[in-house]
């Protein structure tokens, strides 16, 4: 079987796993967040937490929740880390860094899984389970709340109200998350995947001498590393590395989960508005995008450039031999159009086009279908503006759902897609002036390090400000600057367009809806859907394509 084909019916299978699972797992959702009722371990939950699970929150409340929760979480998380060298199964490693300690806490609290460390070598068990698998749980359900506060903006009316952040917090971790990341670890389990709690091992090597390495709770911790869309590896290696990702069945299992949960989101709102061909219309927008990337992907990576490449069959340099070329370039799509970050190949050792391909892919917002909650508030934010833009063309005020966009909301909307532009050129420039943020560039003398160098910093910053957490190699990122920078562009680009959602969400909820008429746009229809890929597409090609032909364009022709 030829490589080509090779991918193709592995991308053919994803997409039948995932119509399988669209309907059933949006649907579940939709009953999780809408259900009056509480299980048992629910309200042990909110006692130990002191929340009222029933009370109503308007937006100001919902954020302040949310922001709460959320210091919280780097607090505690950082201090894990200070702390480490003090504990027990430390596996002998001593306390992270002040700098590192709270880029961590704020990479795994922000849903992004930046990680400036290698996971085996300085991560005990402690801070692994208790640490950052615990926030790779609670910062997804954090997103997938916020998100469905967003859609209840959309679905009530003159409330003001969006439902109970504790609320919504632990039924996404208990009744959505946990379950499937418990099936999925015994999968994973039972297809080699490590999960225990040994200690180091001196292991021999083929060609002589020895190397240490380390067990740990593997499985359960890359469960929920891709269903969160977190990605944060537990080896250095990630989704290449055998313990975490034994097989190309695993691989694809992985790819599957990293997906299920944001395309399954559009059926829920389309539940929850009650209309479910306005979350048919979301997840058009949405997959042709993914396949869309997916298949320039594979076409660029395929490509043979030279006679090492034409023997190689592709661009093989950076690939992991196990999965192929076509495996690691649908993984490496889905992961930078969602908040993922994982990685089961060289993202820098693409070809320079491909490079480009994951860079726009994080541009866009990572919203085809993005991380988990913050895909679907993201694609419903450009939704707003798409309907704006035609209500201009045709003299009209926009409407959406229903719900009037006037000047309130279309301003929360400008505020919200420039907040990750801001972030990302700014310290991007910053980086290109500083001889300190130079120096980190480590392959300075290489073949096109000027614009591939300048290509692992944009990449950084656009993936710490869009939460996803994947790296270009090349670039040490574990100095004062880089540390500080990507922490607080991850804490920025996660928490102040969520200031902007909920607000949003607020003011749509006060609304009485106003009924269709003839001239009302049908935003359920193929031609909005069209619309709305068109608006993501130019919008981000405004403001990024500068920056992307100082890097990987450049390259490219180069």
């Amino acid at each position: 079987m030829s490589p080509v084909l090779a991918g193709v019916l592995q991308l053919t299978a994803l997409v039948a796993a995932l119509a399988l699972a669209y309907r059933p797992l949006g649907d579940y959702m939709a009953a999780v967040y809408s259900s009056p009722r509480h299980l048992g371990a629910e309200k042990v939950i909110y006692r130990c937490i002191g929340a009222k699970a029933d009370v109503q929150m308007r937006w100001p409340a919902y954020l302040r929740s949310v922001l709460a929760f959320s210091a919280v979480g780097v607090l505690f998380l950082y201090l894990l880390q200070r702390l480490q060298g003090g504990m027990p199964l430390s596996l002998g490693f001593a306390s992270i860094s002040p700098g590192q300690a709270f880029n961590t806490a704020a990479s795994f609290v922000a849903n992004t899984n930046w990680q400036s460390y290698s996971g085996e070598q300085a991560m005990g068990h402690v801070v692994q389970t208790a640490g950052l698998a615990v926030q790779n749980f609670v910062s997804a359900a954090t997103g997938m709340a916020v998100a469905i506060a967003l859609v209840r903006g959309f679905a009530r009316a003159r409330t003001g109200e969006l439902g109970n952040f504790w609320t919504d917090l632990v039924r996404g971790t208990v009744r959505v998350l946990v379950p499937i990341a418990v099936l999925g670890a015994l999968v994973l389990v039972a297809c080699g995947t490590l999960q225990n709690f040994s200690g180091i091992h001196e292991v021999g090597q083929f060609m002589g001498g020895s190397q240490q390495t380390n067990g740990g709770a593997v499985a359960s911790q890359e469960v929920i590393k891709e269903l969160g869309t977190n990605g944060g590896g537990y080896f250095n290696a990630n989704s290449a590395h055998p313990f975490e990702n034994p097989t190309a069945f695993t691989n694809l299992f992985e790819i599957f989960l990293i997906l299920v949960i944001p395309f399954a989101l559009t059926r829920t709102f389309g539940k929850l508005v009650g209309n479910v061909k306005q979350g048919y219309a979301v997840l058009a927008t949405m997959g042709v995008i993914w396949l869309g990337f997916t298949a320039l992907m594979m076409w660029t990576e395929f490509a043979h450039g030279g006679p090492a490449l034409e023997a190689a069959g592709a661009a093989m340099e950076g690939k992991e031999a196990r999965f192929g070329v076509g495996s690691s370039a649908i993984f490496s799509v889905a992961t930078t159009l969602t908040s993922t970050g994982a990685v089961d190949s060289f993202h820098s050792s693409f070809t320079a086009f491909g490079g480009g391909i994951q860079l726009l892919g994080m541009m866009l917002g990572e919203i085809a279908p993005g991380g988990v909650g913050s895909g679907l508030y993201g694609m419903l934010v450009m939704a707003i503006i798409a309907v704006f833009i035609a209500g201009l063309m045709v003299g009209r005020t926009p409407e959406y759902l229903g719900k009037k966009v006037g000047t309130r909301e279309i301003k929360l909307a400008a505020c919200y897609i420039l907040i990750t532009p801001t972030l990302v050129l700014g310290f991007t420039a910053a980086s290109m002036v500083l001889p300190d943020a130079l120096g980190s560039m480590l392959n300075t003398k290489a073949l096109g390090a000027g614009s591939h160098g300048f290509s692992e910093v944009l990449y950084a910053f656009t993936s710490g400000a869009n939460n996803n957490g994947s790296a270009f190699g090349g670039l040490n990122a574990n100095t004062p600057w880089y540390n500080t920078t990507i922490g607080l562009a991850m804490l920025l680009g996660r928490f102040l367009p969520m200031v902007f959602v909920l607000a949003l969400a607020g003011s749509l909820a006060e609304q009485q809806p106003v009924p269709g008429t003839a001239g009302t746009l049908r935003t359920e229809k193929p031609l909005f859907a069209g619309l709305l890929v068109g608006t993501i597409l130019i919008i981000t090609g405004l403001t990024y394509f500068p920056a992307l032909a100082l890097g990987p364009l450049a390259e490219g022709l180069s």
